[in-house]
C-alpha cells in the first residue's frame, strides 16, 4: 500500500492529513463527507489515534482509494467497459475452423495463461513481520468505528480468504469484521454468500474452519472480493484477467489458504461451527443499522504484516460513498455475464441511491409480448442478480440510463398498472422490510411499449391538491408534485404517521381523478424537495407485496414500519453522524459543510 500511497499522490490528488485524528467517528467522519463532494479525493490519516484506549497508532489508515470514476478508471489502468470488452469476446470464442484461424487465436489462448494466480513457495512481504498467537493484539492495528451507536470497531476493508472442506475451491469475499477484543473477530458473511457455504461444510463435519483476512495491497484485491464472480469461480481469477498478470500468492502461516505475496496485513486464525457471537449493530451501505444477530465468530492464531504496513478501510451508510465508484466498475465489467441469460439486453444500471440492490434499471430489445416479464424472472434467478428488488425494463429507443431526468420521463410516460409485477423472492440479508428475513416482495415494471394514452383527468397545483387532502386528513404535512408534465406524475406527501398508511390510501382514493402516482414518506428525516435522498428513501423502505398498491391509482407506502402496520420486526435507524463531532472538525478546519450539504445528504437527523 506504501507503492499505491505514492501512486495516489501522483495520479489520485492524495489528501494527507498529519493532525491527530480519533479512529472513533473522527476520520470515518471525515472520509464520509469528503466522497461526497463532487471533487472527492483518497485520503491519507497519518496519525491516528484512539483516545479511548490512550493509542497511538504506528501505522497509516487509507480511506477513498475510490474516490472518483477517474481515479477508479486509472486504478483498472483502462476503462471498465474494455475489461467487459474482453470478457464478451472470451464468452464468443468458437473452436477455429483452419489452420489459420488456429493461429489467430494463438494471442487470446497465450494471454489466458495470465489469468490463472500462481502460487509461490517462498514468504512474502506481507510475511516480513510475524506476530505469534500469545503477542496478538488487534488494538495494534487503527481499526474505525464510524457510527454512534455500531456495536464497535469494524474491519471494513478486508479481504477475506477461505477454502472449501475438501480443498478444491477458494473464495474471496469482502466482509465486514467486527473486532471483539483483542484476538476474536465477528465474522458477517451472509447465508447466501460462498464464505457461508464453506462454513456450513465444516460445521456438518465437526471441524474448526481457517479463515484468512488480508489488508491492503492492489487496490482490485478488494474490489475483486465484492464481484459477483459465479459459485465456485475463485474471485483471483478476475483479479488476472484485469491486470494481464498473475495474482502473486503465498501461502498463510497457519493455515494452507493462500493470499497475495503483497498485501500489508494478513489475520490468520479460524472458525469454530460451535461458537456464535451476537455482531452489530452496524450502519451499512444501505444508510440504515443492520441488527444484532449472531454470527460465527473467527479466533486469531497469527497476525503478519509488511515492515511499513498501510490500513486501509472504506466508511458506509448513506450514498454516495466509495462504493458507488466500485459498484460503477462492476455493473460495467459483469454486463457481457448478464447477456447470455437475456441475450437482447442492451445495458443496464444500478443508481447508487438505490443501494445498488434496491433497484436496477434495464435497457433491452423487446422482441414480443411479454418479453420485460421474461427479464424479470432471469434477473431474479440469476446469483446476486436474485436480490434486486425492483427491476424496470425500457426499450432500445429510450434515453441513457444515467440520465435520470430523461429516463424518468420515459419511465412515466409508459407506467402502465397492468404491466406492473409483484411477486416474491430471496432479498438480501441486509434489507429489513420485509415481513421475514431473506424472503420478500419485488416489484418490476415493463415500459418498454408505447406511451400510454390517459394521464391526470383533472390536474391540480401542489397547494390546492393538499388542501384537499388535508380536509381528509390532517396528518397530511406537505405535498410536491413531480414530473407533471408526463402521463403518470408523482405525488410525493410527508405524514405525520399515527395510523396505517393504508387507511390514508383508502381516504384519497376520492381524488383518483387527480392522482395518478401517490408516494408517501414520514415527516421525519425527509425533505419535500430532495429526490436525490426521497428515491434511497422508498426503494429502502418498501416491500412490495405490502406497500404497493395498484388501483384506482398507484400508491407506494416509503414510510417506516411498526406495529401500526402489523410490522412485527424490529426497524433499524438511519445511519447518522455525531453532531459534536462534525461540529468540532468543522472548527478545526478538517472539513467544509454548511446546513444545505447537511441536509442535502441526511447527515444529521432532522424533523
Amino acid at each position: 500500500m506504501q507503492d499505491v500511497v505514492d501512486w495516489l499522490k501522483t495520479n489520485g490528488n492524495l489528501k494527507v492529513i498529519d493532525e491527530p485524528l480519533d479512529v472513533n467517528l473522527e476520520i470515518p467522519h471525515i472520509a464520509y463527507v469528503e466522497v461526497k463532494h463532487d471533487d472527492s479525493r483518497p485520503i491519507l490519516f497519518t496519525k491516528p489515534i484512539n483516545r479511548e484506549k490512550n493509542i497511538e497508532y504506528d501505522m497509516p489508515v487509507l480511506m477513498n482509494i475510490f474516490a472518483n470514476k477517474e481515479l477508479t478508471e486509472k486504478i483498472f489502468d483502462k476503462h471498465p467497459d474494455q475489461v467487459a470488452q474482453g470478457i464478451d469476446k472470451l464468452l464468443k470464442l468458437k473452436p477455429p475452423a483452419g489452420f489459420i484461424e488456429k493461429l489467430k487465436m494463438i494471442p487470446e489462448l497465450f494471454a489466458l495463461k495470465n489469468v490463472f494466480p500462481k502460487r509461490l513457495n517462498v514468504k512474502g512481504d506481507c510475511q516480513q513481520i510475524v506476530i505469534t498467537k500469545d503477542k496478538v493484539d488487534l488494538d495494534k492495528l487503527p481499526i474505525l468505528k464510524t457510527w454512534e451507536e455500531d456495536g464497535g470497531a469494524f474491519i471494513t476493508m478486508g479481504q477475506v480468504y477461505t477454502q472449501s472442506l475438501d480443498g478444491s475451491m477458494q473464495n474471496l469475499g469482502m466482509y465486514r469484521l467486527q473486532q471483539y477484543d483483542k484476538n476474536h473477530l465477528g465474522m458477517h458473511w451472509q447465508i447466501h454468500k460462498d464464505a457461508s457455504h464453506f462454513f456450513d461444510q465444516y460445521q456438518r463435519a465437526g471441524k474448526k474452519m481457517p479463515v484468512t483476512v488480508a489488508i491492503g495491497g492492489d487496490p482490485l484485491y478488494i474490489w475483486c472480493g465484492q464481484a459477483p464472480m459465479p459459485h465456485g469461480m475463485f474471485e483471483m481469477l478476475l483479479y488476472g484477467f484485469v491486470r494481464g498478470k498473475n495474482a502473486q500468492l503465498v501461502k498463510s502461516i497457519t493455515n494452507n489458504i493462500y493470499i497475495p505475496k503483497d498485501v500489508d496485513i494478513v489475520i490468520e486464525g479460524f472458525v469454530d461451527p460451535t461458537k456464535m457471537e451476537i455482531e452489530g449493530p452496524f450502519g451499512d451501505h444501505t444508510g440504515y443499522y443492520t441488527l444484532k444477530e449472531p454470527y460465527p465468530v473467527m479466533e486469531i492464531e497469527t497476525i503478519t504484516m509488511k515492515e511499513k504496513p498501510v490500513f486501509q478501510a472504506t466508511v458506509v451508510g448513506k450514498p454516495p460513498l466509495e462504493d458507488k465508484y466500485m459498484g460503477w466498475a462492476t455493473e460495467r465489467i459483469f454486463l457481457p455475464m448478464l447477456k447470455p441469460m437475456a441475450p437482447d439486453l442492451i445495458d443496464y444500471y444500478m443508481p447508487e441511491n438505490g443501494v445498488f440492490h434496491n433497484l436496477i434499471l434495464g435497457k433491452m430489445k423487446t422482441l414480443y409480448k411479454g418479453h420485460a416479464q421474461q427479464f424479470m424472472h432471469a434477473f431474479w434467478g440469476v446469483g446476486q442478480m436474485s436480490f434486486v428488488k425492483h427491476a424496470i425494463f425500457v426499450n432500445e429507443d429510450a434515453p441513457k440510463l444515467e440520465d435520470d431526468i430523461a429516463i424518468t420521463e420515459y419511465i412515466l410516460n409508459r407506467l402502465d398498472p397492468k404491466k406492473i409485477l409483484i411477486t416474491q423472492g430471496i432479498i438480501d440479508a441486509l434489507d429489513h422490510t420485509a415481513n421475514e428475513s431473506l424472503v420478500g416482495g419485488k416489484l418490476g415494471i415493463d415500459a418498454t411499449d408505447k406511451e400510454v394514452e390517459d394521464g391526470i383527468k383533472t390536474p391540480l397545483n401542489d397547494a390546492t391538491l393538499l388542501q384537499k387532502m388535508q380536509e381528509i386528513d390532517s396528518n397530511i404535512l406537505e405535498l410536491k408534485q413531480y414530473f407533471i408534465h408526463t402521463k403518470n406524475p408523482i405525488c410525493l406527501i410527508m405524514v405525520n404517521k399515527v395510523q396505517s398508511m393504508q387507511n390514508i390510501i383508502d381516504k384519497l382514493k376520492v381524488l383518483q381523478d387527480n392522482i395518478k402516482v401517490l408516494v408517501i414518506v414520514d415527516k421525519i428525516n425527509n425533505q419535500i424537495d430532495n429526490p436525490y435522498m426521497l428515491l434511497w428513501r422508498v426503494v429502502n423502505n418498501i416491500d412490495a407485496q405490502r406497500d404497493v398498491i395498484l388501483e384506482p391509482f398507484i400508491a407506494v407506502d416509503g414510510t417506516n414500519k411498526s406495529q401500526i402496520d402489523g410490522f412485527e420486526r424490529e426497524w433499524p435507524k438511519d445511519t447518522h453522524c455525531t453532531k459534536e463531532v462534525l461540529d468540532n472538525l468543522q472548527a478545526r478546519g478538517l472539513i467544509d459543510i454548511d446546513d444545505a450539504f447537511i441536509r442535502k445528504f441526511g447527515l444529521l437527523s432532522f424533523e
